[in-house]
């Protein structure tokens, strides 16, 4: 027996023998394996299926994606809306946007049945709506709808009307098709459950009636889950029937898609050296995750919170000098030809490429400068003194390659300088992650994926944002009040040339004011078997940016 068959061990025996042997002993190419079902591999498992309570970024989008339906959609092949539940996209021109920018109208694509065999109409889209806001659930995205929608109005039974609190520029690409604005069969809630302020659906977590062409099966927790087709789908059907293979280790996913076993596996760069030329294999590696990887900074610090040994004061990171010399000492090229092996991008802070907003021409830390760094921790007075200081992350993934990258960058830039880092359990980093205050100067994550440069800038830039809240991003920037007026204009200005030059400016001066630092922009990258026709990835879908009812085999 040779060493490769012995160090398999138990990833080769949750796969079947037969094609585990073939891919082992070699001999003729596999034969495509479980036939009718198309066999996806994901990397973990949905917490729950409800459209009101699923988290941006979690795997229960990725089912949701697949069952339920919005009123719009992003194309499959570019960043352009598309009509799904509603017939058209409002805009300005077509009058179903009315001309102070405030009420949206949407006509209702009629002969659509849910999978219960009830009819869509209106009513079922304000209910969706208004029962996401009533739920207002803290781990979902409520938010998305509550901080944009005063009204909602069923004009007729093919006709919704949303009126907005103010003009907003995001609405269409940012709340409408997020998966918290997935229509739900009313008639389906009311009978199991009926809508609770503040309390889940317990029906609703774990069982789905949509409009998509996909039905939901079954969930066998900890194994897979099962969608159906849904043969009276209104559009153009699925192919074939799915089952998601869950939380598969990534030894496990890359010999059972190597074996056939799976038609295709959640990929992330550090797997293409296993799989490329891989007989049978075909990597996807087109366009960029929504995803910037980034190091967080911290400048809100509890006195006495710093793990021991830290020796930074706790407002190190006020002083916007040492937050460039901290980008500039960054090795780039490390971390994009090292982990993420080539694949990936680099986005000024902080409009990923490929949305609206990204400038070409923005300034970007892209190359390790170290004679910078040097200048502005010289003229900072660390230099000579020196500092400690630690930085979280989760173990044994891309977050906590940066994190070593950092370490790395700085130690070798001075010996005075000493990163530590931090590699917990995902639970422990989740949990510290969650702190507000937090009681760590740095921690390394990515980013919630979004379709607006809005969704960013207020996440990870606005002084009263999430992050710039719980980091005190007011007690650093040179001009708070600027930075926030810019991000606000921006958010509601709905001319897209001068909303181009909102985000212009600010970009500019981010790059001089940086919170964070951004590591990179991951590459898309899904493996997947030869034998799948149709495959497409559109990073505008929630994670893993697949429409299983487009694909073949």
């Amino acid at each position: 027996m040779t060493a490769e068959v012995r160090g398999l061990g138990r990833s080769a025996r949750l796969l079947g023998g037969a094609a585990m042997v073939a891919l082992l002993l070699g001999g003729p190419a596999l034969a495509q394996q479980n036939s009718g079902v198309l066999v996806h591999a994901a990397d973990d498992e949905p917490t729950t299926l409800d459209p009101a309570q699923v988290e941006p970024g979690e795997g229960g989008e990725t089912v949701i994606l697949q069952v339920y339906e919005r009123l719009l959609e992003f194309a499959p092949d570019k960043p352009e809306l598309i009509p799904a539940l509603a017939t058209d996209v409002p805009s300005l021109d077509n009058k179903l946007i009315s001309a102070d920018g405030l009420t949206y109208t949407f006509p209702i694509r009629q002969g659509v049945k849910f999978h219960d065999g009830t009819d869509l109409t209106a009513q079922d889209v304000k209910f969706s709506w208004d029962r996401v806001l009533e739920m207002d659930l803290p781990e979902g995205n409520a938010g998305a709808l509550k901080d944009i929608v005063a009204e909602t109005k069923v004009v007729d039974d093919h006709t919704f009307q949303v009126t907005l609190k103010q003009p907003t520029a995001t609405f269409l690409n940012g709340a409408v098709v997020a998966m918290v604005a997935s229509v739900v069969s009313e008639d389906a809630v009311k009978a199991n459950g009926g809508v609770a302020a503040g309390q889940p659906n317990t029906f609703m977590q774990t069982n789905m009636v949509g409009t998509g062409p996909y039905k939901f099966k079954i969930w066998n927790r900890g194994e897979n889950l099962q969608l159906d087709k849904n043969d009276t789908y209104w559009g153009t059907p699925a192919h074939l029937p799915v089952r998601i293979e869950i939380g598969s280790d990534p030894d496990v996913r890359v010999l059972g898609l190597r074996a056939g076993e799976f038609d295709m596996i959640e990929t992330d760069p550090t797997f293409i050296p296993d799989l490329e030329g891989a007989d049978g294999v075909d990597i996807y590696q087109e366009g960029l995750l929504l995803e910037p990887i980034h190091i967080g900074l911290n400048l809100n610090i509890p006195e006495g919170s710093l793990p021991p040994g830290d020796t930074i004061p706790v407002d190190f990171f006020h002083d916007p000098r040492i937050r460039q010399a901290f980008n500039y000492a960054f090795d780039y090229g490390a971390f994009l030809n090292g982990p993420l092996a080539g694949f990936g991008a680099f986005n000024p802070h902080y409009i990923p490429q490929g949305i609206f907003g990204y400038d070409a021409s923005a300034p970007v830390y892209a190359a390790q400068d170290k004679a910078k760094a040097e200048a502005l921790f010289k003229e900072t007075g660390y230099w000579d003194k020196g500092f400690t200081v630690s930085i979280i992350t989760e173990e044994a993934n891309l977050f906590a390659a940066a994190s070593l990258i950092l370490k790395d960058s700085l130690e070798k830039l001075n010996p005075k300088f000493r990163v530590n880092v931090l590699s917990v359990a995902e639970a422990v980093f989740d949990e510290a992650h969650a702190e507000n205050p937090m009681k760590y100067a740095m921690w390394s994550k990515n980013a919630d994926p979004a379709a607006d440069p809005h969704a960013y800038l207020m996440a990870y830039v606005h002084p009263d944002g999430d992050w710039g809240e719980v980091h005190g991003f007011a007690k650093g920037y040179r001009d708070p009040k600027k930075v926030a007026d810019l991000i606000d204009q921006g958010g509601v200005e709905l001319d897209p040339a001068k909303r181009a030059a909102i985000y212009a400016e600010l970009t500019r001066l981010l790059f001089d004011d940086p919170m964070w630092i951004i590591a990179a922009q991951e590459g898309v990258t899904m493996a997947y078997r030869d034998w799948v026709k149709g495959f497409v990835m559109q990073p505008l879908w929630p994670r893993p940016s697949l429409k299983f009812a487009l694909m073949n085999k």
